[in-house]
């Protein structure tokens, strides 16, 4: 029996998305730090729009990067308690095979 393993998924449903939403959390979390100097407490109030765009973390987000880079491309089964990763089959080359 094969099955994938229940694993929290942070991807996005494009690259360009999930880099668009990585330019606002990491802008918003710079900015919040870089404007202190100039409009004190009130720039705080962009770590929440940055935690929120990067769903938690920087790390989230870099995990969510290299999920939607790979998705598609790659998969995990797991059987008897092993895992391994393979290259999953498109399906240009599916219909090649079948000969349609």
């Amino acid at each position: 029996m094969t099955t994938t393993p229940d694993t929290p998924d942070f991807a996005s449903t494009s690259l360009p998305k999930h880099l668009a939403r990585g330019g606002i959390g990491f802008g918003a979390l710079i900015g919040s730090i870089a404007l202190l100097p100039l409009l004190g407490p009130f720039s705080l109030a962009l770590l929440p729009i940055g935690l929120v765009a990067l769903r938690g973390c920087p790390m989230c987000w870099a995990i969510g990067l290299m999920q939607t880079i790979s998705r598609g491309r790659l998969q995990r089964t797991c059987e008897d308690g092993a895992c391994t990763l393979t290259v999953a089959e498109h399906d240009s080359r599916r219909e090649k095979a079948s000969g349609s």
